[in-house]
């Protein structure tokens, strides 16, 4: 992953940082050794936490743009440069959906597919939206919109997490845009999705929506 988002863009001023909670197979020390920064934590503490640190460290750094990317090998770093694009042309918020005409899912068994077609439609409805992947993790910021939807307030921890900050960024009138890409099944280890989580989305979703009634 790391190879491939600096051949994607080779041509700009690129910083990696990889955020590791004390991952037992050490992720944090192979990403050290190929040149990344990486965020040290002492323990697993949810992936919305690992989000809120990393964008806390990116922003300190004063950039231009944020992106944001899971290291599992289900986002193509190729796919960075048309996000870059998307967000110096206008975009606060370029968002790489599965959901719009040209993007798709690969290596998913149908019933997974089902699930996160629901669970995308469950949160589109409830909150009115008309982004059709609110649950995607590859996403590119302007740094001033990231730093506007005040991402260390977030309440949700797990992918309920990805919902809440797309959705503060449509409260406050920032402008989403989607590019299609497709979302590979990871090429090693297990899901992050528990019951737990699931749980956390589906009562967290009406509550983001009560909150913006008010």
């Amino acid at each position: 992953m790391i190879a491939g988002a600096r051949e994607a863009l080779a041509h700009e001023d690129l910083r990696i940082l990889v955020v590791d909670d004390a991952s037992p197979d050490g992720t944090g020390a192979l990403a050290e050794q190929l040149g990344a920064e990486v965020l040290h934590r002492p323990r697993k503490l949810g992936l919305g936490s690992a989000y809120v640190a990393g964008f806390t460290r990116a922003l300190a750094r004063d950039p231009e743009l944020v992106c944001q990317m899971d290291a599992d090998g289900s986002h193509d770093p190729a796919d960075l440069p048309r996000l870059i694009a998307l967000a110096r042309s206008g975009a606060d918020l370029a968002l790489g959906s599965r959901y719009v005409p040209g993007g798709g899912v690969a290596g998913w068994h149908p019933a997974r597919r089902a699930i996160s077609r629901a669970g995308c439609l469950y949160a589109r409805t409830v909150l009115r939206v008309p982004v059709r992947d609110l649950t995607a993790g590859l996403k590119t910021w302007r740094a001033g919109a990231l730093r506007a939807i005040e991402p260390a307030s977030v309440r949700s921890q797990g992918y309920a997490f990805q919902v809440e900050l797309t959705h503060r960024a449509l409260r406050r009138g920032l402008r989403v845009v989607e590019t299609p890409i497709v979302f590979r099944e990871r090429g090693a280890g297990r899901s992050k999705m528990t019951p737990r989580i699931a749980l956390e989305a589906a009562w967290l979703v009406p509550a983001l929506r009560s909150s913006s009634d008010r």
